[in-house]
């Protein structure tokens, strides 16, 4: 089993901190501290960030009739995970969880220990669970920043997403560089300890989505997707495969 270092702040344990979670430790705390001193919003962005996740979920189990959802880097609990939301809406919706993360894999739910580097592997062990012969959601939920490559961000969704059927959804947001404030959060948490995050732009984003249908309102604020909140510099949108 990969040791846990608890004196080395940690991706999941800082954003379980910014959720108001429990599951972390000093150095994650001050890590999280140091990154909200120059960007506050982070706070409102993690927690913002499981709404946002809540009220996708919700669409594609009622009204998209997605029956599957294989959500990849899927963090720490803090509130409503993807199979709790799920199955409000239907008790038969199937969900599988991917994380590299033992503290994350040792929570309730069903999970592929990979990394998302790995699409072969994840998709062979999550195919044991869910019928790729029928539509799934696949969902990358703020985690695609750990890669420093758009291009080996791009085939990463393409090599998992692409073999999906008609009908199938795609679910991303990210962190956007769109103020000076938040690349400032980027780099004060790299320099803090944490795993350096790569902010992109929206029209980056967007090229992950390429020959998808997006649905409406497209890719937008997480706040503003089917909602009617603040502007945040963090987008995303679900887009089908037709």
């Amino acid at each position: 089993m990969t040791e846990i270092r608890t004196d080395v702040p940690h991706a999941a344990r800082i954003w379980n901190y910014w959720m108001g979670g429990a599951d972390n430790f000093p150095a994650d705390r001050a890590a999280g501290d140091a990154v909200a001193q120059v960007y506050p919003e982070i706070v409102v962005m993690a927690r913002e960030s499981r709404q946002f996740l809540i009220r996708v979920v919700r669409y594609l189990a009622a009204e998209a009739g997605i029956k599957q959802f294989l959500d990849i880097g899927t963090g720490l609990p803090t509130m409503q995970n993807t199979h709790e939301v799920a199955a409000g809406i239907d008790p038969a919706v199937k969900v599988v969880y991917v994380d590299n993360d033992p503290m994350v894999t040792a929570q309730p739910g069903t999970y592929v220990h990979a990394d998302y580097h790995d699409p072969a592997l994840i998709l062979a062990s999550a195919g044991k669970i869910l019928d790729f012969s029928q539509p799934v959601a696949v969902m990358f939920m703020g985690v695609l920043g750990y890669e420093a490559s758009l291009d080996e961000v791009r085939s990463i969704v393409t090599h998992t997403f692409g073999s999906a059927v008609p009908g199938s959804h795609l679910v991303l947001w990210d962190g956007t560089n769109t103020t000076p404030s938040v690349v400032a959060g980027a780099q004060r948490l790299a320099e803090s300890g944490g795993v350096p995050y790569i902010l992109r732009s929206p029209d980056e984003l967007a090229s992950c989505f390429d020959g998808l249908s997006l649905i409406t309102p497209g890719l937008v604020p997480i706040t503003q997707w089917r909602a009617d909140g603040e502007f945040i510099d963090a987008y995303g949108a679900v887009a089908r495969k037709d």
